[in-house]
């Protein structure tokens, strides 16, 4: 063997740090997050109208508006409505926050909601099926390993 060679542990590469490419900037930046809340942006208006309603059913549904002193990494901040002075708002969009348990709730009762009305539709065609010509409903997949053939 020859004795001139060196140890590949002593031998290190430069490393080429690669450039940084320039990203668009997001349009709604997320908060530092709160162990235990879920976050979300909440419409106040659109196209310059005041969308009352739409804020009035997020805070019924359990929706908190975020104060803008507790997140102060959200830098801009623009006061569009004297009602929300003191919360982040963006461009008609207003930062809220609920639970993590109302957000599983929430999703529990949509869930509910979807299932009983995928059941009504199975049973809406299973009225019109006929025995001489059978509907088939079947949303089951199946995985299969082999050749396939």
């Amino acid at each position: 063997m020859a004795e001139n060679r060196i140890n590949r542990e002593d031998v290190t590469r430069e490393t080429k740090v690669r450039k940084k490419s320039w990203q668009r900037p997001e349009v709604l930046p997320s908060p530092h997050p709160e162990p235990g809340y879920a976050f979300r942006w909440v419409r106040t208006s659109n196209q310059g109208l005041v969308d009352a309603t739409n804020v009035s059913s997020k805070l019924r549904e359990g929706w908190e508006p975020v104060k803008a002193s507790d997140h102060p990494e959200i830098t801009m901040v623009t006061v569009e409505n004297e009602r929300f002075a003191d919360n982040v708002v963006i461009g008609g969009l207003m930062l809220c926050k609920a639970p993590i348990e109302l957000i599983g709730e929430r999703s529990e009762y949509y869930q509910q909601q979807t299932d009983q009305q995928m059941r009504s539709v199975d049973n809406n065609l299973m009225r019109e099926s006929d025995p001489r010509m059978p509907i088939f409903n079947d949303r089951k997949s199946k995985v299969t390993f082999g050749k396939g053939g």
